[in-house]
């Protein structure tokens, strides 16, 4: 399991492949995160966001799970399980734990947008699971904004062993990240590299489904204090950075994996599309 000394590094939130039909695409998932592994990063997440959460099925999630945990090897394999209500959560938590994951990377709750207050006590449900919580701040999924306080108070919490934090404000994560003992990881992509001059233990990065090898490049030339090489590096890679968000649901990553022969097909499931390939930029290729 995860704890606060080993959650550090480059995580990456896999994306979920799809063949053409639509069908969960478990050869290419497999391939893509023994792809991750080999190229170093230090965790693996699935069912996050970027793995189009909201419309796995059940038994899909089960199958993505237990694929990744066999494929990581030593990699933690760290599972998504938000959700608008709490025991639907804790529920999750516990059967994701049985599958062998190794921490859960929970939001607060979205839709119902709770109170302060709510929010804590939704993230003390999930810590009493007993496994290990990374939580997650990102105001623009849940539609409800964690005071520094509230996550300073979750922060605080047995089991919660770090956060991720994904709002586009880095003197905010310059505060957390030097007001806690516990790890603050990068949710921001652009972010990344400020981060960790703030204080940042790492980051939990879309965009690093492509050129893994070169963000764990810029963590570990930080780390060993070359900073101005690490900053030319980083730079190198804003262009797919700003490529891997320019469409919602990051179907223009998924496109340019398929373009790189990563995955069979670049497919998404409705309400989401795919991406539009006369937008393309070459240049990434």
């Amino acid at each position: 399991m995860l704890t606060e000394q080993t959650l550090h590094g480059v995580i990456v939130p896999v994306i979920t492949p799809f063949d053409r039909r639509g069908n969960l695409d478990v050869k290419s998932f497999e391939g893509l995160v023994t792809h991750l592994v080999d190229n170093g990063v230090h965790g693996l997440v699935v069912n996050g966001m970027t793995g189009e959460a909201a419309i796995l099925k059940v038994n899909e999630l089960e199958t993505l799970i237990t694929t990744a945990r066999k494929a990581a090897r030593r990699i933690p394999v760290i599972v998504g399980i938000g959700s608008s209500s709490t025991s639907t959560a804790v529920r999750r938590t516990a059967w994701v734990k049985s599958l062998g994951a190794d921490a859960v990377l929970a939001y607060g709750p979205y839709y119902s947008r709770p109170s302060q207050q709510r929010i804590i006590q939704h993230f003390q449900a999930l810590a009493e699971a007993e496994l290990p919580v990374i939580a997650v701040d990102h105001t623009s999924r849940t539609r409800t904004s964690m005071e520094l306080e509230t996550v300073q108070a979750i922060m605080k919490m047995d089991h919660v062993i770090g956060l991720n934090e994904c709002i586009d404000d880095i003197t905010r994560t310059y505060k957390l990240a030097r007001s806690m003992t516990k790890p603050v990881l990068c949710g921001e992509d652009e972010l990344f590299f400020a981060s960790l001059c703030g204080g940042g233990k790492g980051g939990i990065l879309t965009s690093a489904n492509l050129d893994s090898e070169l963000f764990v490049q810029v963590y570990e030339l930080y780390r060993d204090t070359k900073v101005e090489e690490a900053n030319q590096l980083f730079n190198q890679l804003l262009p797919l950075i700003q490529f891997a968000f320019s469409e919602p649901n990051h179907a223009s990553l998924k496109w340019l994996l398929t373009e790189r022969g990563h995955i069979v097909s670049d497919r998404l499931r409705i309400p989401m599309t795919s991406f539009n390939h006369q937008s393309s930029n070459k240049v990434l290729l």
